[in-house]
């Protein structure tokens, strides 16, 4: 893959919602990296979402808009990308999480690491970053 690009877990996408820093981030790099977002972790995200704003009090569909602007900063990728490589990113997650399969697929197939809080990635053969660490990545 040409550039330098960035596979978003879901958990990245709630803090941009629900954060500054990490929506920061995201809106000061799109124009030079790309986010790429597994259809998954768009649903998960925005299905945890709804309940983790209702519990603050906060206004759900206000929070679901702001998701839908994270996620246009980068590009939402269909299974159809990275369901060739379901079977390799199940075999790595193993041990941890295999649910987690799409967004270690579709890293593999986008060759690029993964920006998530999940330590279920870390260990599994591709690069993958924190909020508290993606900095190094960012201004590289």
């Amino acid at each position: 893959m040409a550039g330098r690009a960035l596979v978003l877990d879901a958990n990245i996408l709630i803090r941009a919602v629900l954060g500054q820093r990490v929506r920061r981030m995201l809106e000061s790099h799109a124009d030079s990296i790309s986010f790429f977002i597994p259809e998954t972790a768009y649903a998960e995200a925005e299905e945890h979402l709804a309940a983790l704003v209702i519990k603050r009090g906060d206004d759900p569909a206000i929070a679901l808009r702001s998701l839908r602007s994270m996620a246009a900063l980068g590009t939402i990728v269909s299974l159809d990308l990275y369901v060739d490589h379901e079977a390799e990113a199940r075999k790595r997650l193993a041990a941890r999480d295999p649910e987690d399969w799409p967004i270690l697929a579709a890293a593999l197939a986008l060759s690029c690491p993964i920006w998530t809080e999940d330590t279920d990635f870390f260990g599994c053969g591709v690069a993958t970053w924190t909020s508290a660490s993606i900095d190094s990545f960012l201004t590289q």
